[in-house]
């Protein structure tokens, strides 16, 4: 009678083991089914449409950049260096005077180098013999990138350090200081168009929208829509402050969204 009763447990231990089992492995079957159906890692999903979606934000540039170049030759290195420094540094202590923060004055070139001629030879009878290079001088030049935060004054600066014999004024440019808010504005703009776009497909062809299964975005460069050109810098004789408008910037983003139907 014991060891029938023996057996019954054991019978009974080994059902409940078995029936144990079959859940755990149900249970996985079911998870890594449900992991294929979302995650992607199984049969490909066949059944899906992509529409793009453009977003536009405009804005007011309120930040303008440009350059300051002063280019000497000399006989020797430190004339060189000793006349752009002088006509620099009075370019600096201007722009700071104005209001220019330290900060936004950065040199972005400086370079020293001889610099050479060819000359010709007195041709005889005989022939021509080579010519050969002439040590012309020693070359200074010092690039300064200038940024201005009150773009009503970059007229102003623009004609005022003219005034200290420099060589160049150029790059006038307009950009905005925070372009990563706006651009996030154009993306959702562009995400909104193209969720607006994948209903009105997705209606026609009678299917329905299950998932996004990919994104994409490819967003431009803020490009002004109309700005003005720095004319007459006014270097020497009456300062006349060239008037430089704005204009706005567009902010464009362009993105691409992949949805499952059924």
């Amino acid at each position: 009678m014991q060891d029938l009763l023996n057996r019954s447990y054991m019978s009974a231990a080994v059902l409940l083991l078995v029936g144990l089992l079959s859940l755990f492995v149900l249970s996985k079957t079911v998870t890594e089914l449900k992991g294929y159906r979302f995650i992607g890692g199984g049969v490909p999903i066949s059944n899906t449409i992509s529409v793009n979606g453009e977003g536009e934000v405009f804005a007011v540039p309120d930040i303008a950049t440009f350059m300051v170049s002063v280019d000497e030759l000399k006989a020797t290195v430190a004339e060189a260096q000793e006349v752009a420094t002088g006509k620099i540094n009075k370019v600096i202590s201007y722009l700071k005077a104005q209001g220019v923060e330290e900060r936004d004055l950065k040199t972005v070139n400086y370079s020293v180098y001889p610099e050479y001629e060819y000359q010709n030879q007195v041709c005889t009878q005989y022939g021509c013999p080579p010519g050969k290079q002439i040590l012309k001088g020693y070359r200074v030049n010092q690039t300064l990138s200038v940024k201005v935060r009150n773009t009503k004054k970059a007229g102003e600066l623009l004609t005022g350090v003219g005034e200290f014999g420099v060589t160049n004024v150029s790059g006038l440019d307009f950009t905005i200081d925070d372009e990563d808010a706006l651009q996030q504005e154009a993306r959702k703009k562009a995400i909104s168009d193209a969720k607006e776009k994948a209903a009105a497909l997705a209606k026609d062809l009678d299917v329905t929208l299950v998932r996004i299964v990919s994104f994409s975005e490819s967003g431009q460069q803020p490009y002004p829509i109309f700005y003005g050109k720095a004319e007459g810098l006014g270097m020497g004789g009456d300062r006349i402050a060239p008037e430089v408008p704005v204009g706005e910037n567009k902010i464009v983003s362009n993105v691409s969204i992949t949805y499952e139907i059924r």
